[in-house]
């Protein structure tokens, strides 16, 4: 706030479009900061701005929805690294906790299980809450320096329009905010055709969720997370039919049980497994037998790595740095987001409404104009130029000569206004 006002005070062209005159005093940066407290706190009169403003590229057509681009970005919060304490808290509970439950159940009891008992004890973990921003949460990410920071979940269209936006802690995962985005998305615009995300959202649950609401996911190539040297887990066929896995050596690995996580156990006969000659290269248990874990839902990550495949789904990813990868970094570079001067999860996610709807407004004016469906035509300012170009080659261009030769240089402003004044009477 208090560099608008400074701006606002030099720059002539935010004095006119306030309508301030030059000589006018710029009220004091305080008025402006009490009073988008006191009228804007707990209001969602920037949600409404965001919306508005999307609604009016929708009616343009300059929105084109059938390819989402969903991911965040991270945001260096207004905390000091040093400055926290160690609380044990509550795990959160997964969002689609009952639901995996009542999956898990139905596939125990397919397999003539015993459903699983429901565990009363609250899980806890220790988290680090920050004094400054109490919101905020630690991130640490790829080893690299541990800072409080929020995350910014986005969704964009094909076009670089932002379509919707959710601000949470930075110690939260992707993927759990991922239906919330996809929710807000449809609400706004529409249920889209495709979806491109990165591999932090390649899990069961996502895909599931996907695959449910009849969407193409395209997602990236992931690397198998087995020791080197070992035998990958797709060198094992799994076969559907008789829910069983097969071995490069032709032996079959059979169903022993449903965790509670929900992957489904199959094991190997040791005794056959003992004098194989890939041994090795399969397994380092001690009791000679090789564990292969599928979840319930693998179905759908199989599925979305065959799409990826697709010359469509190739399409659709390569334009993940073109669409939300730039978002980001105008939204960083552009607009100083690398950092938030403000605190609060409530102050932030106004913060990101205000700039996403800057972004789009500045997008549709500047398309529009590139349309020539502007607010006024260009043509219209010719004869304002005939104008311009009269005074300047009439007054202002011997007048300088002639202030050259005197050797003066700032003492024509004065009689440059009076005659300025005067043409624009006559």
């Amino acid at each position: 706030m208090r560099r608008t006002i400074a701006e606002i005070k030099t720059n002539v062209a935010y004095r006119w479009f306030l309508g301030y005159g030059l000589t006018e005093e710029i009220p004091h940066f305080s008025t402006f900061s009490q009073n988008y407290i006191r009228r804007f706190k707990g209001t969602d009169i920037f949600e409404k701005i965001f919306t508005k403003i999307l609604e009016e590229a929708i009616k343009h057509g300059l929105v084109n929805a059938e390819e989402v681009f969903i991911d965040s970005t991270h945001v260096k919060a207004s905390a000091n690294k040093k400055k926290y304490t160690k609380e044990i808290v509550e795990k959160e509970a997964r969002t689609y906790q009952e639901k995996l439950e009542e999956e898990i159940n139905k596939d125990r009891e397919a397999h003539g299980k015993k459903p699983l008992k429901k565990i009363k004890k609250i899980k806890t973990k220790e988290v680090k809450v920050s004094k400054t921003d109490p919101d905020s949460g630690m991130l640490n990410k790829n080893g690299k320096e541990k800072i409080f920071a929020y995350s910014f979940h986005t969704a964009c269209d094909k076009n670089g329009f932002v379509l919707g936006v959710k601000v949470e802690a930075a110690n939260v995962h992707d993927s759990v905010m991922f239906q919330e985005v996809l929710e807000e998305v449809e609400k706004r615009v529409r249920k889209p055709k495709a979806i491109a995300v990165d591999a932090g959202y390649k899990n069961p649950y996502i895909l599931k969720t996907i695959f449910d609401r009849q969407i193409i996911p395209a997602v990236p190539y992931t690397r198998p997370k087995t020791k080197d040297g070992f035998m990958k887990k797709h060198e094992f066929v799994y076969d559907e039919y008789y829910d069983c896995y097969i071995c490069p050596q032709n032996e079959i690995l059979t169903y022993v049980t449903t965790n509670r996580e929900g992957y489904r156990e199959y094991k190997s006969n040791p005794e056959k497994c003992k004098n194989c000659p890939l041994r090795e290269k399969c397994t380092q248990s001690k009791d000679y037998t090789k564990r292969i874990f599928r979840h319930i839902w693998e179905g759908y990550v199989e599925e979305a790595e065959h799409l990826r495949h697709t010359p469509y789904c190739k399409e659709v990813y390569e334009r993940r740095k073109e669409t939300i990868e730039r978002v980001f970094a105008d939204l960083k570079e552009k607009h100083g987001l690398r950092w938030t001067t403000l605190r609060g999860k409530e102050k932030l996610s106004m913060q990101a409404m205000l700039v996403f709807a800057a972004m789009n407004l500045k997008k549709m004016a500047l398309w529009l104009w590139r349309k020539g469906k502007g607010p006024f035509d260009i043509s219209k300012l010719y004869s304002l130029f005939g104008v311009l170009k009269k005074i300047l080659s009439r007054y202002i261009q011997p007048l300088l000569s002639v202030l050259r030769k005197q050797g003066l240089k700032f003492c024509f402003v004065n009689k440059l206004k009076h005659v300025c004044e005067a043409e624009v009477l006559s």
